[in-house]
């Protein structure tokens, strides 16, 4: 009986260590999955300053993995184009305690404007007080909110055409690009650049490039680091503004049924191999082009890995190949986008 038990007991504990080697076989098997994504932006905070020496800053919500540059300057410029007072790499993200030397061209001034930027358009600023009874070159500037707009004000058909921008944010340099009506402008061709200054309202006037010429209809994007952009379209024609459609050109309609924006979040990553995404509330009877591009790009220009169908619309799921010039980098951009914008 003993003898029984004993084997009983055995065989029991043997079976509980095969059920543990094969669920930690099948943990292995499982494909790579994505880390919790990296939401919000980083902020930061002056603890102490140092008269003409140093500053000492406390940042928050920093993103993984990025090299931030650091830069001083006089108050009202947000730091743009400032001094480079350092550089960090913030590691696994999260919080940080830093402190920098005030650059000699900055000494003696009451206010400096402290900025911290990366290559993948995280940025943010503040300022501090250096020295009261020093040299005021400005007031407090208020953290930019919004979001960009920009108005067609006229057009010469074939020639040019005239923006006006709204709410833009200060010391950026837009890249400005034209392209098929329907496209947004995203990858058009560049026609210019516009210094965003201080900010705000700009005007400007664009060149219409030979290939867009003829075209009816015209898309106009500005775009710059940091993930700004703004993008309106225009009817071919001169006068001013986005002029009524010419005798027997339909005005575009939108699509019986459909409201909202189209989403989608990440699934599943098998690493250097394939993605999987699941999509919500698309669109019915579109063709999606499918693209991956480098971290920060937010998938604009990348390598086109397929295209989907989405047939009566809604939700579903899609899995697409990682491109070769892509395998091997820590994070991807995806994008989906269709003919319709």
């Amino acid at each position: 009986m003993n003898n029984s038990l004993t084997l009983k007991s055995g065989w029991s504990v043997l079976r509980v260590m095969m059920t543990l080697m094969v669920i930690s076989v099948l943990t292995l098997a499982l494909p790579l999955t994505t880390a919790q994504a990296y939401s919000g932006y980083p902020t930061f905070d002056i603890t102490e300053v140092k008269k003409d020496q140093s500053v000492t800053i406390q940042i928050k919500n920093l993103p993984p993995n990025q090299t931030f540059t650091v830069r001083m300057n006089k108050m009202g410029t947000k730091g743009v184009g400032g001094e480079v007072a350092g550089t960090f790499n913030s590691e696994s993200g999260g919080s940080k305690k830093l402190t920098f030397d005030i650059p000699a061209s900055l000494k003696g001034l009451k206010l400096i404007a402290i900025r911290i930027e990366s290559p993948a358009g995280y940025f943010a600023y503040n300022w501090f007080t250096n020295d009261p009874a020093g040299a005021d070159t400005g007031t407090p500037s208020k953290p930019y909110t919004g979001i960009p707009t920009v108005d067609i004000v006229s057009v010469t058909k074939d020639d040019e055409v005239k923006v006006k921008t709204n709410n833009f944010p200060a010391g950026k340099t837009f890249t400005v690009r034209m392209g098929e009506y329907g496209t947004k402008g995203v990858n058009g061709t560049v026609v210019g650049s516009l210094d965003s200054g201080s900010g705000g309202k700009l005007e400007a006037t664009f060149k219409i490039p030979a290939g867009l010429k003829g075209k009816d209809r015209i898309a106009i994007r500005l775009e710059a680091s940091g993930g700004y952009f703004a993008y309106n379209w225009f009817y071919n024609s001169t006068g001013s503004g986005v002029t009524p459609p010419p005798s027997g050109t339909p005005a575009p309609t939108p699509i019986p049924g459909y409201s909202g924006i189209p989403t989608f979040s990440i699934k599943a990553v098998i690493r250097d191999s394939k993605v999987t995404i699941s999509a919500k509330n698309f669109p019915p009877d579109q063709t999606f082009t499918v693209r991956m591009g480098a971290y920060g790009t937010k998938g604009v220009g990348g390598v086109v890995v397929g295209s989907k169908d989405t047939g009566s619309g809604g939700s579903f799921e899609a899995t697409f190949d990682i491109p070769e010039s892509l395998k091997g980098s820590q994070r991807i951009a995806i994008r989906m986008d269709s003919s319709q914008g």
